[in-house]
């Protein structure tokens, strides 16, 4: 059977790209979206290439949309190979962080860090079972802790905690055949990153796909562009990226 891939927020930009390249390497790929009707124009361009691409209706924010994904993957399935954490929210360049509106950071955090944790926590017991699995985190430049200043602040507090989320769970699948890693896409031509952004939304999206393809000797708990480890934290938190 074909590896399996899951990609959250995937009807258009930087998912439906990474989707798109995932079919093109020969993976069963589900495509998600917080509802059919935003997927239905996408869906029906890749059914007509593979007939390997499926969609599930998901909200990575309410726990019960993320069980209902977790049981289509084991019952359509019974496997899953890659989960990629892409769907996020709001670049908050209208804030500042000593007046930001905490009621819609309360969101971007529980979209963009808790999102995609709920989605590890659902699906990592079927990559476990299997002794493989490849988490990709597609954080920002945004979360780096290097080097920040002011703006976007809830964005960049949600991106930053990814990062973390993904060192700790990355020290937790040592051992497994998981590897877990964050990625920054770059400043992608996106709806977010806007029209005056360097990088085709290909280019952004073939790192997402690189780190989800990754041999078993891949890196595990990076935080990576185009390959290569960002510095984003204190010296300490670089030591724990490890490399099998």
């Amino acid at each position: 059977m074909s590896k399996v891939a899951l990609v959250t927020g995937a009807y258009r930009g930087l998912g439906l790209e990474t989707v798109r390249q995932l079919l093109e390497k020969g993976y069963e790929v589900i495509l998600t979206a917080r509802s059919r009707d935003k997927a239905e124009a996408p869906l029906q361009e890749l059914s007509a290439g593979y007939d390997s691409v499926h969609y599930h209706d998901l909200d990575i924010s309410q726990q019960d949309s993320v069980t209902a994904v977790q049981a289509f993957v084991n019952e359509q399935f019974g496997r899953l190979d890659v989960l990629v954490n892409n769907a996020g929210i709001n670049y908050d360049t209208w804030h500042s962080a000593r007046d930001a509106d905490l009621d819609e950071v309360t969101q971007t955090l529980d979209t963009n860090l808790m999102g995609a944790w709920r989605m590890c926590q659902a699906l990592i017991p079927l990559m476990k079972s299997q002794g493989h699995g490849r988490i990709v985190n597609v954080s920002s430049g945004a979360g780096a802790i290097e080097g920040m200043g002011p703006g976007t602040p809830g964005y960049s507090v949600s991106k930053a905690a990814m990062n973390v989320l993904t060192i700790k769970l990355a020290a937790e699948m040592e051992g497994t055949g998981i590897l877990v890693n964050a990625v920054c896409p770059g400043w992608v031509r996106t709806e977010m990153g806007g029209s005056a952004a360097p990088r085709s939304v290909k280019e952004g999206a073939s790192g997402i796909v690189w780190a989800a393809t990754l041999e078993e000797d891949g890196p595990n708990g990076g935080y990576i562009r185009d390959g290569k480890h960002i510095a984003w934290y204190f010296s300490h938190a670089v030591s724990t990226i490890t490399s099998h």
